[in-house]
């Protein structure tokens, strides 16, 4: 490592990979919003999947017992019963291998406080929790995206959408009111009660607090007060990247841990690079950090044929957002 000047501080001096990097990925978790509220749940078994190898990770499971009608039972010795049989489904989860990188020049400003680790890790954090965000939105739009297309042996058409977007805008009708959210609720039948969480845009969060539609909640995270809002007992995540379509907003609701995260660890998280001769010979540090998720909606399959470094959050070809990327392996949306 270079020699420190006196009275400065560069970024090689401040970062230790093997602190910064475990560091980062808490403070990552810790200002998701969505792990934070359960609509995404952290899954070991994902963790040890990533940390093998494969781009992506069969899993089999079986499938409930079918409905079929029971035997009535008689005293006939030459009336045999025709068992029947437990069908299976495989989800397929997807590796996902992300980095970026930054130069000490974006960070002056922070590296005059009293923590400069501190300052450099709560950038980098804030920057991983909202991709990681950016990632499940594309995860989900590629899942409804699937859901509309044509039934098939897999879904039923819109099984899990309830429209109400019309020919035309008409107030109180085409926009989001209490009795379209129970309506929505009723796509997973008797399960509808499983629906915890409700994400909208702010355009649709401005029309619910102007309804009075909203309760808060007092919590704590950190030490710190905070207010939770909540829509009839689920609880609400506000987020503007939620697909807006020609002034048609889309409302997703989630069951607890409908998403399964996995985290796991490149070979190199975090490097720093050193280029003395940059700035005309004044020096400059660049600081690269390396990331591998997971992101698994229950009862999914990703069938796309992703690159090396994984699926983009795209609507294009192979990618999060597109809906041939999807297979549901569930027979029923409300699973």
């Amino acid at each position: 490592r270079s020699t420190m000047a006196a009275g400065t501080t560069r970024l090689s001096d401040v970062i230790v990979p093997q602190i910064f990097t475990p560091y980062v990925q808490q403070m990552t978790e810790e200002k998701s919003r969505l792990i934070r509220s359960g609509a995404v749940v952290r899954d070991p078994v994902l963790d040890q999947n990533l940390a093998g190898a494969g781009l992506t990770f069969n899993e089999p499971s079986f499938k409930d017992l079918d409905n079929d009608s029971e035997n009535t039972s008689t005293d006939d010795p030459a009336t045999n019963s025709t068992p029947n049989k437990i069908g299976s489904a495989t989800e397929i989860q997807v590796r996902m291998s992300r980095n970026n990188s930054w130069s000490s020049m974006d960070l002056t400003s922070d590296l005059i406080g009293a923590d400069p680790m501190m300052a450099i890790a709560n950038r980098v954090s804030d920057y991983w929790a909202r991709r990681e965000q950016a990632a499940f939105i594309a995860t989900v739009k590629g899942i409804f995206a699937d859901n509309a297309t044509v039934t098939d042996a897999y879904h039923t058409q819109n099984d899990m959408t309830f429209d109400i977007k019309g020919g035309a805008f008409t107030n109180g009708v085409t926009n989001f009111s209490a009795e379209a959210f129970v309506d929505a609720t009723l796509t997973m039948g008797d399960s509808l009660e499983n629906l915890k969480m409700v994400a909208v845009h702010s355009v649709v969060y401005g029309r619910m607090l102007k309804n009075n539609l909203i309760d808060f909640i007092q919590d704590s995270i950190n030490g710190q007060a905070i207010r939770i809002a909540t829509f009839m007992g689920r609880e609400l995540i506000v987020d503007d990247s939620l697909p807006v379509t020609a002034g048609v907003f889309d409302t997703w609701l989630f069951g607890y841990g409908a998403v399964r995260n996995g985290r796991g660890a490149p070979k190199v998280p975090t490097e720093m690079y050193r280029a003395p001769g940059a700035g005309n010979g004044s020096g400059q540090d660049t600081l690269f950090n390396r990331v591998e998720w997971c992101l698994a909606p229950v009862g999914y399959a990703y069938i796309g044929t992703a690159a090396s470094g994984g699926p983009t959050d795209a609507a294009t070809s192979n990618n999060l957002a597109a809906a041939p990327s999807w297979r549901r392996v569930r027979p029923e949306g409300k699973q």
